[in-house]
């Protein structure tokens, strides 16, 4: 039987690459995502893939697409983001909100509604998409940090919590990833500063880099499990120490 893959966030970036990439290694991939108009069209081109419009902040919207699956065997938790880099001292409540709402409750969300199917498929992978910056705090980071530290410290819960189960799983945290919309969104629509972010930098991850990853994890032997995978651009030793070429 075909075995089932949700991802979540789809309709751009790594969310989109991981589902193309998920579909060529024969998964039947579930595409979830609050742009429909963008999971349609990918739909369209990759036969092995269906569109399903979700919002993971919504307890509803959750509890309704989870009720169309008849199976799932790995679920990608890709739905996230960052906005603002304002100091915590100035940090905008609402900003911090939406950031630990999707980021963490969405995770919690998803966990919550498609672990029982992961359990019953016998060989499940849970896959946490995450960051460095659930690791090593920044300045700048903020509402982001904090969000993405509280999903590291999930993962590593939910490993603890499912011990015995068949269940996998896994932390993927990348480093500097050019992506069309993180940066973007990240400096509010401001184009030519979320540019400067990748300015010089040779060779910054790709979404397909980081999906490279992912597939990899999860196809695993049904014994191996990847707890943590970092995975940075050669330029990119640490937040703080990035190589560029001026």
């Amino acid at each position: 039987m075909t075995r089932t893959a949700v991802v979540t966030g789809a309709s751009s970036g790594i969310g989109e690459a991981t589902a193309r990439r998920l579909a060529a290694e024969g998964f039947d991939v579930v595409a979830a995502a609050r742009r429909g108009d963008r999971l349609d069209k990918l739909a369209a081109e990759v036969p092995s893939i269906r569109p399903a419009t979700l919002d993971v902040t919504s307890d509803e919207s959750v509890a309704a697409f989870a009720a169309t699956l008849d199976r799932c065997d790995v679920l990608v938790n890709n739905a996230g983001g960052a906005i603002g880099l304002e100091p915590v001292a100035e940090g905008q409540v609402d900003d911090w909100r939406r950031m630990y709402e999707v980021n963490v409750l969405g995770s919690l969300r998803m966990t919550k509604a498609l672990l029982p199917r992961l359990i019953a498929s016998g060989d499940g992978v849970l896959v946490l998409l995450t960051s460095v910056a659930g690791l090593v705090a920044y300045e700048g980071g903020g509402g982001y940090v904090a969000a993405k530290h509280a999903q590291t410290s999930m993962a590593e819960t939910l490993r603890l919590e499912l011990c015995g189960e068949p269940v996998r799983v896994v932390e993927i945290a990348p480093g500097m990833v050019h992506t069309e919309e993180f940066s973007l969104t990240r400096f509010r629509g401001d184009a030519e500063s979320a540019e400067r972010v990748y300015e010089g930098v040779p060779g910054p991850l790709s979404a397909d880099d980081v999906a490279d990853a992912i597939a990899w994890c999860v196809t695993r032997p049904w014994n191996v499990n990847i707890d943590r995978l970092v995975i940075r651009p050669r330029a990119q030793a640490a937040q703080h120490k990035v190589h560029r070429v001026t």
